[in-house]
């Protein structure tokens, strides 16, 4: 894992009705999850999951162990995608 806070994931393919307490309890079964969060879209007027979010663990290892366990199982009916989340770039518009 390469980037600067390695006990942060992303986390794709989730289902659109999961809420970040489904998600933070699902990841709670490698280790402590210090923060889980879902990103929703704010321009329409349902303010619907974008289907996916991003999970910080406690500690790197649990982070190293989320991706090896989780990565491709199923949760709520869809095979979730679980991968070292990447630093935010500047984007131009």
């Amino acid at each position: 894992m390469d980037n600067n806070n390695n006990t942060k994931l992303y986390v794709g393919n989730l289902s659109y009705d999961m809420t970040e307490q489904e998600l933070k309890k699902y990841f709670e079964s490698i280790g402590t999850v210090n923060h889980a969060k879902i990103i929703f879209d704010e321009t329409t007027s349902s303010k619907r999951s974008k289907g996916f979010g991003f999970i910080e663990m406690s500690d790197e290892d649990s982070a190293k162990r989320a991706i090896e366990k989780l990565n491709g199982t199923e949760f709520m009916g869809r095979n979730i995608i679980v991968s070292a989340a990447r630093p935010r770039t500047k984007r131009d518009y």
